[in-house]
């Protein structure tokens, strides 16, 4: 368990400040940045994907959209990054905890916020795989591969 915590505090800046970069690269991505340095604000970028809602809000009508989002981390991700353009994900009730329900302009679910969501998931996603396999293989076993798969046996003939 010593060895455990002392991987806990062992810095990985390089690899968390990669993922950052890589978080405002896409956001960026998205925002339609003209150059370098507006690449690199994130919070102008996240300012201008707000103003796209805004537009997009100005022409065309507000529908509801309910997405399916099952793994938690997945979830969580999504419905912040919600929050951070101004919209209010919610979900009625009796529906199932996977369900988010968002209120948008369809161009902006479609265009901007799913595809944003995806890109940074899958990042995400990726970082998070490699400190999983990284904690295993050195404070679990070396070998953080999945299970193997065998033929099944064979059916006893009645």
């Amino acid at each position: 368990m010593a060895r455990l915590a002392a991987i806990r505090e062992r810095p990985t800046m390089n690899e968390e400040v990669h993922l950052r970069d890589k978080l405002r690269k896409i956001e960026a991505l998205f925002a339609g940045a003209a150059t370098p340095g507006e690449r690199q604000a994130a919070g102008a970028a996240a300012e201008r994907i707000r103003l796209q809602l805004a537009a997009a809000a100005s022409t065309e009508p507000e529908i509801e959209m309910r997405f399916s989002i099952p793994n938690p981390w997945s979830r969580r991700l999504f419905i912040a990054l919600c929050r951070r353009y101004g919209l209010k994900p919610f979900r009625y009730a009796r529906m199932k905890r996977q369900t988010v329900v968002v209120k948008a302009p369809r161009t902006f679910l479609e265009r901007t916020l799913w595809p944003q969501f995806m890109e940074i998931d899958a990042a995400l996603t990726s970082y998070l795989d490699d400190i999983t396999d990284k904690v295993i293989r050195e404070e679990v076993h070396g070998e953080a591969r999945d299970a193997e798969e065998i033929a099944e046996p064979r059916a006893i003939a009645s």
